[in-house]
């Protein structure tokens, strides 16, 4: 697997070697000493899926607190665009972002650690979004920071697509206003 820095400190692209025959294709997707010598030890204890459509966009969401959450995402079928925001308050990137195309085709992963806001856009008909992350589900540490906020200014490829964002979503906060990392 190739494992690329990129412009904001402890997020990873990362690329797996895939061997293409004619009956299909295999490849790691993840081997954890690989990723202990490249990204340092961690602990993934759950693995989630889910299902969207079309313009579907989910996020940007993280828990708070002792329930944050690092995660590894990738897409199983489909085609999305996954962003990761930097809200750790007394990083110099806070309030930045990181966009990279997720598919089935490049089979490319995000590496997201704690204390950033996730989320993505389906471009696909539909896509199947797969991620491990290394703490529990907590629903009331759960947070949202709004897909759309000016403050973080995200350029979102929405041209031509039906945006459909989910209501608990559509009441999200402003990064101004979110409980953030120190």
């Amino acid at each position: 697997m190739n494992y690329e820095k990129t412009e904001i400190d402890g997020v990873y692209i990362i690329t797996p070697k895939v061997f293409n025959d004619s009956r299909g294709y295999f490849f790691e997707s993840f081997k954890q000493s690989e990723f202990d010598e490249n990204i340092g030890k961690i602990n993934f204890i759950q693995d989630n899926e889910s299902k969207s459509s079309r313009g579907v966009l989910r996020g940007l969401h993280y828990q708070k607190g002792n329930f944050s959450q690092a995660k590894l995402v990738r897409v199983i079928k489909g085609t999305v665009v996954d962003v990761a925001v930097d809200i750790r308050k007394n990083s110099p990137t806070f309030g930045k972002y990181i966009m990279v195309e997720l598919s089935e085709e490049n089979k490319k992963q995000l590496y997201i650690p704690r204390g950033f806001a996730h989320g993505f856009l389906v471009l696909s008909d539909e896509a199947i979004f797969a991620y491990k992350v290394d703490n529990v589900y907590a629903p009331q540490s759960e947070a949202s920071i709004l897909w759309d906020d000016v403050e973080i200014g995200i350029n979102w490829p929405i041209e031509n697509l039906e945006v459909q964002t989910s209501e608990k979503d559509n009441k999200a906060c402003h990064l101004s206003e979110a409980e953030v990392f120190e």
